[in-house]
């Protein structure tokens, strides 16, 4: 078959008897080929959470008439959802410091078509990371962090964000905190890799404050950026196994393996909308 388009609908409402059946049954009407479904009853906080892929094999009407069907459903579901096709994949602004491990992963596995983004540009206050991210054929944009410029600093990160038209901004070892302000304007849309397994060892030097407890397992978490530092939802968590033979230099080197892996996973699961926010948690539609 030809021509076929695919499309993503996730969406969340408090739950009730029937608020599954209602939004099939339009699906069903409008002639839509369900692909993949996946479906989730938050007990505490009473809300269906639901991630459905289809195609327009047979759909008896255009997508934009499609929508508007979703729309009629939304104010007496109360009921918040997002709908695009399926290549359409957001862009993707990522910001660096100078560790590169997160940033090489993330352009490998973009290049290799195995991450469902568009990187559109590479933001950075050192000059370090310029020539791998030129080499990828992405615009770099250096934004140096001086003493007091901070505000004009995030204001031209936020610009390249906007004129890119960014759906994402991914912290990949970014080691600049982001003010209440532009966390506040980039709410869920902005994804952070801290090197610990969170909420243990917050802040900085997470693997010194590992190794001084003992811990016996390490690990990196990806979450979504807040004013409360890495205290955002988590997405993704990664650990590995470790003992009292492990130096702290040994942790670092197994942790940048963790950081990357549970990075680009956390970013591949947002882009294809597995990702909703349920107050200060997630739920992931697998």
């Amino acid at each position: 078959m030809t021509d076929i388009n695919h499309y993503i609908l996730t969406w969340q409402c408090p739950d009730n008897t029937g608020v599954l059946a209602k939004v099939s049954q339009n699906l069903y009407e409008h002639g839509a080929f369900i692909t993949e479904t996946a479906q989730y009853s938050d007990p505490y906080t009473e809300t269906f959470f639901s991630r459905i892929a289809f195609d327009d094999r047979n759909m008896t009407v255009g997508i934009d008439e499609f929508r508007l069907g979703i729309e009629e459903l939304a104010s007496p579901l109360n009921l918040q959802f997002r709908l695009r096709q399926q290549e359409s994949v957001p862009n993707v602004v990522i910001a660096v410091s100078k560790y590169e491990h997160c940033l090489v992963n993330l352009l490998t596995k973009w290049r290799a078509g195995a991450l469902p983004v568009n990187i559109v540009a590479v933001v950075s206050n050192h000059e370090d990371c310029r020539s791998l991210v030129e080499w990828h054929g992405v615009d770099y944009h250096f934004l140096p962090m001086e003493n007091g410029n901070k505000p004009a600093q995030e204001t031209a990160l936020m610009k390249v964000f906007q004129d890119y038209q960014a759906d994402l901004l991914i912290l990949a070892r970014y080691m600049q905190i982001l003010s209440d302000d532009l966390c506040e304007q980039l709410k869920g849309r902005a994804i952070n890799i801290h090197h610990s397994f969170l909420p243990s060892f917050k802040g900085a030097r997470p693997y010194h404050q590992a190794h001084q407890r003992g811990v016996k397992v390490i690990g990196a978490t990806a979450h979504y950026v807040t004013a409360d530092l890495d205290e955002g939802p988590i997405i993704v968590q990664e650990v590995k196994p470790i003992n009292h033979t492990f130096t702290i230099e040994q942790m670092v080197h197994m942790g940048h393996d963790l950081e990357a892996t549970a990075l680009s996973h956390a970013v591949k699961m947002h882009a294809e909308q597995r990702v909703c926010l349920n107050g200060d948690k997630t739920v992931i539609l697998v």
